[in-house]
């Protein structure tokens, strides 16, 4: 039944008329919510599938006989992706604003389904040589270019579905779609890996979760084509008031660079956040604090279901309070508290290596050495650093005439992995977290912390990028710069934090780059963001 009065995403077009009367449907908003979302946990279907495996694809296709430059190459392949996202945002953007929403949405999913699949039937390094990462690297290419136009049209598709005042609660279940992303992604690697031996996994096993992305391409296709075209774009359609250009009038529309520069530092800011909360978390869990990958990803996990309703419930506040209140809280607490859970994580996670660190720390006395953590070490020192960084020791570094470890009050001249390794059991540096010491309550509350702080941030983002923008380039204009943040400052997170890590020797030191985002995100906010939560973007 109609309600006079009241704005919604449904529509009514008469005859002989270009007016489009909005009405109430419950059932097709709930549609519209749910098609949008999957999206999203596609989305970061993959993203975590390459994360928790990237150990292993650098190994079968960057076989360079180096864990961590294997490591550090695979993450390379998985920014490529990220580094690709804006071309994506240009090109499918112009289809949103032309074509519309609906069609240019189940494109981009689509080709991100079909790629992620693919790369479940590459042949490995040992296979195919040279050939192998080729392949992933275009896939890679294929992938980031579908998701720069698959956020936009989502987060539009909702918004302008949403009745005024609820903008933020309807596009915050875009946000808390990765949650489900990521939970999907952890029953099947884990469920696949309980199924098929390691030896086999290694081997073939790995293939398996790529592959399934095929039925989450078939269900997702399925409801988005039950979808009808957004009611705003059907409003200009019949006007006549579609963009010709879209990333031209995107450039040229009264005050709209500043806009989109504004919604690039904004999206630099929550997205290290977010990635910091998940991915960050996750190598932080397996390489520093030294827990099995299992342990790891189910201790994630368990905060990533404890905080997912953040999601929701910061959206909604931000429709009462708006997204700038949101948003510079956020940020703030996240420049305050991000080192200090981190710390914490590491003392539940593993004690005997947070009391080490404290009461033994290491310290390596460095003659002059030439060392490149993307090439094989032919240095006794970088071999020396190499194997403190696989060995999950954090260190300070001295000049000195020659190459000698510290630790414990012991120091150890030359390099001799057997002789160091002794040193460091000796001081109490263990080579792996006991399971059975986790200080599980600091662990967990480490982990919820930075996931709500991913809430607090993430939650508001798809209400406000698609209020800042006029309706005629609004797919352009707001994909461009949020896969600008997310893609360049965001994709490289993993491989930058972990350069920092290894450069230095300070396994803490890689949150300095996600407080250096956020600092110039909150700066921008607080200098030239206006609330946007009241206006009609019907506009």
């Amino acid at each position: 039944m109609r309600k006079a009065g009241e704005r919604r995403g449904g529509q009514n077009l008469s005859a002989g008329s270009a007016v489009i009367e909005d009405v109430i449907d419950p059932k097709r908003d709930r549609l519209v919510i749910v098609a949008s979302s999957l999206g999203t946990v596609f989305e970061w279907y993959d993203f975590f599938l390459y994360g928790i495996l990237a150990s292993l694809l650098g190994k079968l296709f960057f076989a360079t006989g180096n864990p961590t430059t294997e490591l550090l190459f695979s993450l390379f392949a998985f920014a490529i992706g990220f580094f690709f996202r804006p071309l994506g945002a240009i090109l499918f953007g112009w289809f949103g604003d032309r074509v519309g929403r609906k069609y240019t949405f189940l494109i981009t999913i689509a080709m991100m389904g079909g790629a992620t699949a693919c790369i479940g039937l590459l042949p490995t390094f040992e296979q195919a040589g040279i050939l192998a990462p080729i392949l992933l690297l275009v896939l890679r290419t294929l992938q980031g270019l579908a998701l720069g136009g698959e956020y936009g049209g989502a987060a539009i598709y909702v918004a302008e579905h949403a009745p005024k005042g609820k903008r933020g609660a309807y596009t915050s279940w875009i946000q808390a779609a990765a949650a489900g992303g990521f939970m999907l992604t952890l029953a099947v690697v884990l469920s696949t890996r309980a199924i098929i031996p390691e030896e086999q996994f290694n081997a073939w096993g790995w293939r398996v979760p790529f592959l399934v992305s095929i039925f989450l391409l078939a269900i997702s296709l399925w409801v988005r084509l039950k979808l009808s075209e957004s009611p705003v774009f059907q409003k200009m359609k019949a006007a006549g008031t579609t963009s010709k250009n879209p990333f031209k009038d995107a450039l040229t529309a009264p005050g709209n660079k500043g806009r989109l520069l504004v919604a690039l530092a904004i999206s630099a800011g929550f997205t290290v956040i977010f990635y910091t909360s998940q991915f960050g978390t996750l190598y932080f869990l397996q390489n520093t604090a030294r827990l099995p990958e299992r342990d790891a990803l189910l201790y994630l996990a368990a905060g990533v279901l404890a905080t997912a309703p953040s999601y929701v419930i910061f959206g909604a506040l931000s429709d009462k309070y708006g997204r700038k209140a949101i948003l510079v809280s956020g940020f703030v607490l996240t420049l305050i508290f991000l080192f200090p859970i981190f710390h914490l994580m590491a003392r539940g996670a593993n004690p005997a290596l947070a009391q080490a660190v404290a009461t033994a720390p290491a310290m390596v006395e460095l003659p002059p050495c030439d060392y490149n953590i993307f090439l094989k070490q032919e240095q006794t020192c970088g071999q020396a650093l190499e194997w403190l960084t696989k060995r999950g020791v954090s260190y300070s570094k001295r000049e000195a005439p020659e190459l000698a470890l510290n630790v414990g009050g012991a120091r150890v001249a030359g390099f001799d992995k057997a002789a160091w390794n002794d040193a460091l059991n000796a001081a109490g540096w263990p080579e792996k977290a006991d399971p059975d010491q986790v200080i599980v309550w600091q662990l967990l509350l480490a982990v919820m912390a930075i996931g709500l702080l991913s809430g607090w941030t993430y939650a508001p983002i798809a209400a406000l990028l698609v209020e800042m923008f006029p309706a005629r380039v609004r797919y352009t204009s707001m994909s461009v710069p949020y896969h600008i943040g997310t893609g360049y400052f965001g994709g490289f997170l993993p491989v930058i934090s972990q350069y920092i890590v290894v450069s230095t020797g300070d396994v803490f030191a890689g949150l300095w780059y996600t407080i250096a985002v956020v600092t110039m995100g909150l700066i921008v906010m607080l200098l030239f963001l206006k609330d946007t939560r009241d206006i009609d973007i019907n506009d």
